[in-house]
C-alpha cells in the first residue's frame, strides 16, 4: 500500500470518527429536544387542564346561577298572578254580594265620611236594589248627603261629591289605592306557610 492509500485511509479514518461524534452528538441533542418537547407538552396539557377546569368551575357557577334566578323569576311570576288572581276575586267577590251584604259594605264606608256632605252617587244597578230605608241609614251614620237619582259610571261602590271635592269609594278605586297593603296581606295569607 502506497504512501497515498495511507494517506486515504487516514482522511477516512478521521472522517468515519467524525462522522460518529457528530451521529453521537445529534443523537443526545435530538433526545434533549424530544425530551423538553414532553416536558413542555406536560406543561402545556397540565396548563391546559386547569384552564379547562377554571372554565367548566365559572360555566357551572353561571349556569347554577343563571338557574336559580330563572327559578326565582318563574316563581315571582307565579306569585304575582296568583297576587292578581286573588286580587280579582276579592273585586269580582264585592261586585256579587247580595243587596243586603252589598250594602253593610255601603255604610261601612260611608261611616268612615260621618259629617261628610254633598251628593252621593251610585251606579245604575245599585239604584235599583236600593233598601227602602237607605236615607234614614245615611242620617244615622252622620252623612249629610243626599242621594242623586243619576247613576254614576262605576262598577260598585259610591263618589261622594262635595263642590269640587270628590271622595271615590268606588270598589275599583278603594282596592287600588290599598293594592301595596292587599298584596301584603294576600302574601302572608298565600305564600307564607
Amino acid at each position: 500500500m502506497g504512501s497515498s492509500d495511507m494517506i486515504l485511509d487516514s482522511i477516512r479514518s478521521d472522517c468515519d470518527k467524525t462522522v460518529e461524534a457528530i451521529a453521537s452528538d445529534s443523537a443526545k441533542i435530538c433526545e434533549e429536544i424530544l425530551a423538553k418537547g414532553k416536558e413542555d407538552a406536560a406543561n402545556a396539557k397540565a396548563d391546559i387542564d386547569l384552564k379547562a377546569q377554571q372554565k367548566a368551575s365559572q360555566i357551572k357557577a353561571a349556569n347554577k346561577s343563571r338557574g336559580e334566578l330563572e327559578q326565582r323569576n318563574a316563581l315571582l311570576r307565579i306569585r304575582r298572578l296568583e297576587i292578581n288572581k286573588t286580587y280579582e276575586k276579592v273585586y269580582e267577590y264585592l261586585l256579587d254580594l247580595d243587596g243586603e251584604k252589598y250594602f253593610d259594605i255601603i255604610y261601612k264606608l260611608l261611616k268612615k265620611l260621618t259629617d261628610s256632605q254633598g251628593v252621593l252617587y251610585l251606579n245604575q244597578k245599585d239604584l235599583q236594589r236600593l233598601p227602602a230605608d237607605f236615607s234614614q241609614k245615611l242620617k244615622s251614620l252622620g252623612t249629610k248627603a243626599t242621594l242623586s237619582e243619576k247613576p254614576v259610571d262605576i262598577d260598585g261602590g259610591f263618589i261622594l261629591k262635595n263642590g269640587d271635592i270628590e271622595e271615590n269609594m268606588s270598589f275599583s278605586a278603594l282596592l287600588s289605592s290599598n293594592r301595596d297593603s292587599l298584596e301584603d296581606l294576600i302574601n302572608r295569607e298565600l305564600f307564607t306557610r
